[in-house]
C-alpha cells in the first residue's frame, strides 16, 4: 500500500471545513431492513442493499453473512480504514494491513435457553497484523490514534444509549 494524496487531501478538506461550521461534523447514517425470508433481510443502506441471512443449523439458508458476522466485519474493516486515515494524518506509511476479528457468542442467550446470558458477544478480539519500514514504535503510536478514534471500536467498547420503538400495522 502507497500513501495517497488524495486521501490526505480529503481528510485537510473534511477538517477545514468542521473548522469552519462545527455543526458540519454530526453525521447521521441510516440502515432500513425488511425481513423477505425465514431469516433474510435486505438491509438498505443508502442506494445498495446488502443481504443478511443465518446459516443453516440457525434456520436459514446461509445466503449471506449473518448480523453479528457483518458487527465483526464493521469493526474489522472500520480497523483498517481508520489506519489509513491516522497513517496519513502521523505521515506513518503502511505497506499492507491485515485485520483479524473474532468474537465469542454464546446461544443460551440467544435462544433464552438459560438466564442471565447475554444474548451478544461475551469478548471480541481485534488483531492487526502490519507491515511497512516505519520502527515499532511508530506503529505502536499509529495503533494509539486508531484506538482511540475508531468509530465502530468505539461502539463496540463503550455503551450508547439505544432506544427502540414498534408500530402495529393491521394486516
Amino acid at each position: 500500500m502507497t500513501t495517497t494524496t488524495d486521501l490526505r487531501t480529503v481528510l485537510d478538506i473534511t477538517a477545514a471545513a468542521v473548522a469552519q461550521d462545527p455543526s458540519a461534523a454530526v453525521v447521521t447514517f441510516a440502515a432500513d431492513s425488511d425481513l423477505v425470508g425465514v431469516t433474510e433481510v435486505d438491509v438498505r443502506i443508502g442506494d445498495r442493499v446488502v443481504k443478511v441471512d443465518e446459516p443453516e443449523a440457525l434456520g436459514g439458508t446461509g445466503l449471506a453473512p449473518n448480523p453479528v458476522e457483518l458487527a465483526l466485519a464493521s469493526i474489522g474493516s472500520c480497523q483498517a480504514i481508520t489506519y489509513r486515515f491516522w497513517s496519513e494524518k502521523l505521515g506513518i506509511r503502511i505497506d499492507r494491513l491485515h485485520v483479524e476479528v473474532r468474537g465469542n457468542l454464546d446461544i443460551h442467550g440467544v435462544f433464552g435457553l438459560k438466564d442471565g446470558v447475554r444474548p451478544g458477544f461475551r469478548d471480541v478480539e481485534v488483531s492487526v497484523q502490519i507491515s511497512g519500514s516505519e520502527s515499532p514504535g511508530r506503529y505502536e503510536d499509529l495503533r494509539s490514534a486508531v484506538n482511540e478514534h475508531c468509530p465502530v471500536l468505539d461502539i463496540f467498547a463503550n455503551p450508547i444509549p439505544v432506544v427502540t420503538s414498534m408500530r402495529v400495522q393491521p394486516a
